[in-house]
């Protein structure tokens, strides 16, 4: 982003010592601009917000998951065991294992999950990096239709070029910057507005692989992250709510009447992004729609700073 403005502050015991930059955009129902901060028409690498695009084009392709592994492969998934149990059966429907992987050897991500395959004697293994449920997908993909296995992470592989198409159709956008992402995936850029644009087309989709994708996430939000994450208790405090959030503060969330949001610090910082993600759902007047726990939203979007291990301070919206 060329010019990030400041959209937090990290106030300690009633004084600012610092700030975080970045931008925020939010479409109305009829997905118009409806307010912005910061710069939003420019390309950024929206990370694993970018997983909900890549699983639709999958379906589109023919993967045919049921719905607690088609949101498995939107995850960033926390590694705890229904993670990756999930994953396996993912490579397993394809006759594969997980020696298939081009997933880098890791930890879970959850602290809880990692902590526990220590105590067990357990390593870094491909299938506990949380983006193995995608990459699962992307192999059943390739068998499916016959595929190389061997190269799917090839940017010119057919896989890759189909999820690029797709991309490109939901953002509105073509696809500028083609980069590697954290798992070794083709990682593709586009503008945030680009990125609301392309959740409230799966939000508000009646059928088709649209449906079946924002439906997953739906019915199995702790698939698309974890059971102790601040994505599913904000999922599951906005009644029919998609979202997703990626590496380097990106976080993109639409609800099923046509309103969508999507935001990115520039330090990268992920304790602001639930913050801000909470501030956006307030200015819109999404905490005052019919079925919102309101109490819910705006506590995913508390982060306390501490001080003699008592809260005194915190880090608030700026906008």
């Amino acid at each position: 982003m060329s010019s990030p403005v400041v959209v937090a502050e990290i106030v300690r015991s009633g004084f600012v010592e610092g700030h975080h930059y970045g931008s925020v955009v939010a479409l109305d129902p009829e997905g118009g601009v409806d307010w912005s901060v910061g710069v939003v028409d420019e390309p950024v690498l929206p990370r694993s917000c970018n997983k909900p695009v890549q699983a639709l084009a999958m379906v589109r392709a023919g993967l045919d998951l049921p719905p607690d592994l088609l949101a498995l492969a939107c995850a960033s998934h926390s590694g705890e065991p229904f993670h990756v149990e999930g994953a396996r059966r993912i490579l397993a429907s394809a006759g594969l294992t997980e020696d298939a992987l081009q997933t880098p050897p890791d930890y879970p991500i959850d602290d809880q999950a990692r902590d526990e395959v220590v105590r067990g004697g357990g390593a870094r293994t491909p299938i506990l990096m949380n983006c193995s449920g995608k990459h699962a997908a992307m192999l059943a993909t390739c068998v499916l239709n016959g595929w190389p296995v061997e190269t799917y992470l090839a940017p010119d592989h057919p896989l890759q070029r189909a999820i690029a198409e797709t991309f490109a159709e939901l953002t509105g956008e073509p696809v500028t910057t083609v980069a590697v992402d954290g798992c070794g995936a083709p990682l593709l850029s586009t503008s945030l507005v680009g990125l609301a644009r392309a959740f409230r087309t799966l939000a508000v989709a009646t059928d088709g692989p649209e449906r079946r994708v924002a439906d997953a996430i739906r019915e199995h939000p702790a698939y698309v992250s974890g059971t102790r994450r601040d994505e599913l208790a904000l999922l599951t405090a906005i009644p029919g709510a998609i979202g997703k959030a990626g590496a380097e503060s990106c976080y993109a969330v639409a609800l099923p009447d046509g309103r969508a949001f999507a935001l990115k610090t520039d330090d990268g910082a992920p304790r602001v992004r639930p913050v801000l993600m909470a501030e956006a759902m307030r200015r819109s007047g999404v905490l005052e729609l019919e079925g919102v726990d309101a109490d819910a939203v705006r506590r995913t979007g508390e982060h306390l700073l501490l001080g003699g291990g008592e809260p005194v301070g915190e880090i608030r919206a700026s906008w």
